[in-house]
């Protein structure tokens, strides 16, 4: 008689994880005993499991599946770490899964957390406790859910790589969670310096295939597990350097001597990254010098409207102007809540210009003039400007140019009110995206708050209670700190990279490339 075949399904597998010790480095993880009222593994161990409906995405599912199960929300939990997704068959239940792994850390009390008193376990669980996770195995004398190990190794990367590769990993990780005051282009130089600093602490002796395993897996990591959203760059980085890694790693060479080269062309690539500036910051002061300003106001001024910091237009923008022949750059720059990187970006571009002037340089006769706005003053800003140019964190085919929250409602305000403004965007093609990958970011509310306090906002005495447990009795308040937008290619009049202008074909097929690399370099981790 023959078998019959598996049904399939994809479900989310969400490890809780605490750190009791006030460090990232010896944590413990939350495992759940399943009761004798679900379908599948009645008594075992496991984490917070659910399938994925057909209109969630994995992520989606997983905060349902902890909201349904534990009544942990967001205000108690932080996603820490995304796993590689696996499948695996099992027989005894008749089931193929596909497990998509995440980690979530509890939040502390300091944090606005309710800590583990706020989790309430539901019907699916007869009871949970905390688990140091070197002590999960795959064995009888632990009774886990099938591939339990795999799930927890694909977000605890402690497990397997040696500890100095993965405590530099961590710490990298760390490092570009924390930075939110730079570009997507310099978080890339950052991580690529990570990677080559991963690489370094590994074995040296034997750079064979499960070393290469453990590379790519680190390569993983850095790319979705920094700053998702803004990824694009350096998945793009670490996919360029994988390729020339790899032919590296199948020389039949002396290991050591193959360890020295690699990390030679990693060095490389860092080096090399500092080339893009200079291309586009030709191919804007181009730009700039083919622009027609209007006809009643003074030619010799080039006038921008530019939204928060992004760090290619700190780098380009002072070259470009020195390039062209107008004696004024007028720069108007939206400050940019809840960390006003406008601001910085503003005084940043003061020294340069008075570092300049003195060194000559800049000629004499150059002028910087910067008008500061609030983010709801673009449209007045846009007066009379020519340009509105935007910096981009990622780049898609279908959603357009992601950058940070301000840019669509300027985009829209001040071309619907200036209808002659062009929407320029200045990037570079390491921040393309993988085909339809879209992706936002949610960061701390008290970075939003911590201005209200230090303002004295009247009122701030009543909402107090509430920002610290979000909810009482009939009354919830939530504050939102969304970093970043998307805007729609069809908003945008110009997209300037290193290469020149980048059109919409160009993304599609560069998205193509990159979703190409993904599966050629991760499809079998």
């Amino acid at each position: 008689m023959a078998s019959q075949p598996l049904k399939r399904r994809a479900v989310v597998s969400s490890l809780i994880f605490r750190f009791p010790h006030g460090d990232l480095e010896r944590p413990q993880v939350a495992l759940f005993r399943r009761s004798d009222k679900v379908s599948t593994y009645r008594h075992h161990l496991a984490p917070i499991s659910g399938s994925i409906e057909n209109h969630e995405t994995a992520i989606e599912a997983a905060w349902r599946e902890l909201r349904e199960e534990t009544t942990l929300t967001s205000q108690s939990l932080a996603l820490w770490r995304t796993g590689k997704a696996f499948t695996f068959s099992d027989e005894s239940v008749q089931r193929e899964w596909t497990v998509h792994p995440f980690a979530f850390r509890l939040k502390t009390l300091e944090e606005g957390g309710k800590g583990e008193q706020g989790l309430r376990i539901d019907w699916e669980h007869e009871g949970w406790q905390w688990h140091d996770p070197a002590d999960i195995v795959d064995d009888p004398s632990f009774p886990g859910v099938p591939r339990l190990v795999d799930t927890l190794r694909r977000v605890y990367f402690e497990k397997d790589f040696s500890e100095p590769a993965a405590r530099a990993l961590a710490k990298g990780l760390r490092t570009l969670m924390d930075d939110h005051v730079s570009g997507s282009r310099q978080l890339t130089t950052i991580a690529l310096q990570i990677f080559k600093e991963f690489i370094s602490q590994m074995p040296d002796n034997k750079v064979d295939e499960k070393w290469w395993d453990t590379v790519r897996m680190g390569a993983w990591h850095l790319s979705k597990n920094g700053r998702p959203s803004m990824s694009a760059a350096i998945l793009n980085g670490l996919l360029t350097i994988l390729d020339e890694l790899e032919e590296t790693v199948k020389q039949n060479t002396d290991d050591k001597e193959k360890f020295t080269t690699i990390l030679s062309i990693i060095d490389r690539h860092i080096a090399n990254r500092a080339g893009m500036t200079q291309r586009i910051k030709n191919f804007l002061a181009n730009y700039l010098r083919s622009k027609s300003f209007s006809a009643d106001e003074d030619r010799n001024s080039v006038r921008i409207l530019t939204v928060s910091s992004s760090s290619t237009i700190h780098d380009t923008i002072l070259d470009a102007f020195a390039d062209l022949d107008a004696e004024i750059l007028d720069l108007r720059i939206l400050e940019s809540r809840p960390l006003y990187e406008g601001a910085a970006l503003a005084a940043s571009l003061v020294s340069q210009f008075k570092s300049r002037i003195q060194s000559s340089q800049l000629p004499s006769d150059k002028k910087l003039q910067i008008s500061l706005y609030t983010d709801a003053s673009a449209v007045t800003a846009a007066d009379k400007a020519g340009v509105l140019l935007l910096g981009a964190d990622r780049i898609s085919s279908s959603g357009g140019v992601c950058n940070k929250i301000g840019s669509l409602p300027a985009v829209l305000g001040a071309t619907y009110t200036w209808p002659n403004l062009d929407v320029v965007v200045l990037t570079e093609t390491d921040k393309i995206s993988p085909a339809d990958e879209i992706l936002l970011e949610e960061n701390d509310p008290r970075e939003v708050t911590a201005s209200w306090r230090t303002g004295h906002v009247k009122g701030i005495d009543v909402l107090e209670p509430y920002l610290s447990h979000h909810e009482d009795g009939n009354i919830t308040v939530h504050i939102k700190n969304i970093y970043f937008e998307w805007v729609p290619l069809r908003l945008i009049n110009t997209i300037i990279c290193e290469d020149g202008i980048l059109d919409t074909s160009a993304i599609e097929t560069k998205s193509k490339q990159i979703d190409a690399g993904v599966s050629r370099m991760f499809g079998g981790l």
